[in-house]
């Protein structure tokens, strides 16, 4: 298949040198790029390569970029021809750089030959959809219809390389209205491909004889390949007989024509069609794939040879030219030396400001960061605690005088330990889940009921001392404000662990939270509590009434 579109590169070498350039680049052609021309139509591409860098140099020292580009653009071919396809396209780049006049005729012309090299090298490496890009740039650059048509192809078989053949026939109903009997028996092979594809019940078979047909009588050897290769393929499933015939006519062409790409084509179709010399073909099959890699690895370490030795004279030069640059700057080194040293000074005292500035920042965030975990103690330890007690004095008939002091002394205890950071290193003995009852028990009145589920010793199983502080906290917390805002009756608290997670289920029949959370003073206390024993929090906020909230953490 790949070979359709090598056929279309003789055409852009020799169209770059039948063309007159244009008047904004008049000049006249250097000896090196007759020189390159004369060993391109020999056929002599390694030489050819040579001279077209020697004269792609010259023209960069004349500033003449359209040449230039001409230059770099047959590069371009000739590595694709070679099979250095990534080499290509990087030439075609450097080619399309120097191809700046859009407004000019041939520049345009020039860009659509290296646009349309930069999709057949894209398409020998199977990347198609970056090819049809390219193929796309080719034709919003070319100056002929005909030229266009032949671009229209290219996009269709890299289309029918996809299994796209709807898409295919769009173009192909453009290329088929080509006029020159080469492009024209390409296209109509490609166009008869791409209906049998559609629809399987097309019989294709008048349209590739005729392709054929006319590749026989114009003596198109790369062509015939192409057709002998699909009625190889048409007749696989339906004519083994005639499916062997095309595919060693196949071979026997591309011998003769000595194109290893058709051949090892053909050797592959002869390996699946003709079992009784399978160790023959694939024996030269193997052989020619491996002769191919070699060459084409040969041909990618050649250019860049090329390329290197040319640029290795060129440094050669310039060492000669940098000695006497060299002396006759030694003096502007020694000021630049002075100035570099003033501006390291400089450099200097602008980073020592800024290490200052940054340093007084980061005490500035210290303080402030201290200054809001102090108010989060404050706020959890004595206003919460306090708040625990009056709802304890409100709640309860008979009052033990005696414990509400001493509660009312722990939270001065807590106080003060806040005021010297101390740190309580006293473990508490009772079990936390009867921490926990107690606390929410707390809060039962005439007015409101508290419901506990779920609150046994082994949810709290492994759970760090640490955590439970902060869960303990979070759940007053909770409770503060459904005795604050929520004007509820009923609330229950379910605490389920599956796997390694707890979660507690906080629901209350009060009013709710209407509209988006705000986030003030014990809201942003709980979220950073949670935050900060790596859990999750979610209100659920559109219930009929009341609230329901989810707080789930792992165990550990």
């Amino acid at each position: 298949m790949k070979k359709i579109f090598l056929l279309i590169i003789p055409i852009i070498l020799f169209s770059c040198s039948k063309i007159k350039p244009s008047q904004e680049n008049s000049k006249e052609e250097n000896l090196l790029h007759q020189k390159a021309r004369a060993f391109r139509n020999a056929k002599n591409s390694d030489s050819a390569f040579y001279y077209y860098t020697l004269a792609k140099d010259e023209y960069i020292k004349n500033n003449d970029s359209l040449r230039t580009g001409q230059c770099l653009i047959n590069m371009a071919i000739i590595e694709t021809n070679k099979g250095d396809f990534y080499g290509s396209i990087e030439t075609s780049v450097e080619a399309n750089k120097f191809l700046i006049n859009v407004k000019d005729s041939i520049t345009r012309r020039d860009l659509a030959a290296s646009f349309n090299n930069m999709g057949i090298a894209s398409a020998f490496m199977y990347n198609y959809d970056e090819a049809i890009n390219f193929y796309k740039e080719a034709i919003h650059h070319a100056i002929s219809t005909n030229i266009k048509r032949t671009y229209y192809n290219n996009i269709a078989v890299s289309l029918l390389s996809k299994k796209d053949s709807k898409q295919a026939l769009q173009y192909l109903r453009d290329a088929i209205l080509i006029t020159d009997p080469k492009d024209y028996s390409r296209a109509l092979n490609n166009f008869a491909k791409a209906k049998f594809m559609e629809n399987k019940n097309y019989n294709p078979l008048p349209e590739y004889y005729k392709a054929l047909e006319i590749r026989q009588k114009d003596k198109n050897t790369e062509g015939l390949n192409s057709s002998y290769s699909t009625l190889s393929d048409y007749f696989k499933e339906k004519d083994k007989n005639k499916s062997l015939f095309f595919a060693q006519k196949m071979l026997e062409t591309a011998t003769m024509v000595k194109n290893p790409e058709d051949k090892l084509q053909a050797l592959n179709k002869l390996i699946e069609l003709d079992p009784n010399n399978i160790s023959k073909y694939f024996k030269t099959y193997q052989s020619l794939n491996d002769s191919l890699i070699i060459s084409r690895s040969r041909a990618k370490n050649q250019f860049a040879y090329f390329r290197y030795g040319i640029e290795k004279e060129k440094a050669e030069n310039l060492s000669l030219k940098a000695d006497v640059i060299q002396r006759e700057n030694h003096i502007l080194q020694q000021y630049f030396l002075v100035a570099l040293l003033a501006l390291a000074l400089i450099i200097i005292i602008v980073s020592y400001r800024k290490r200052q500035k940054r340093l007084k920042q980061e005490n500035e965030l210290k303080i402030k960061d201290n200054q809001l975990k102090l108010s989060k103690k404050v706020h959890d330890v004595v206003a919460n605690g306090i708040y625990q007690v009056i709802t304890k004095i409100e709640n309860q008939e008979n009052i033990d005088k005696n414990e509400m002091l001493d509660e009312l002394e722990f939270v001065y205890e807590k106080s003060r330990d806040i005021s010297y950071e101390k740190i309580d290193l006293k473990e508490d003995e009772e079990d936390f889940s009867k921490k926990i009852s107690k606390l929410i028990a707390t809060f039962k009145n005439e007015t409101v009921n508290t419901y506990v589920a779920g609150n046994d010793e082994t949810i709290w199983k492994d759970v760090k001392p640490s955590s439970q502080e902060e869960v303990y906290q979070i759940i007053r917390e909770l409770l503060v404000n459904m005795k604050k805002h929520s004007q509820a009756d009923r609330v229950v608290l379910k605490f389920e662990r599956i796997n390694n997670f707890i979660t507690i289920h906080y629901t209350d029949n009060g009013v709710g939270i209407s509209g988006e959370l705000i986030y003030k003073n014990g809201l942003t206390s709980t979220g950073s509590r949670i935050d900060s024993i790596g859990g999750e929090i979610t209100f659920d906020t559109k219930t009929e009434k009341g609230l329901k909230i989810n707080i789930s953490f792992p165990v550990s």
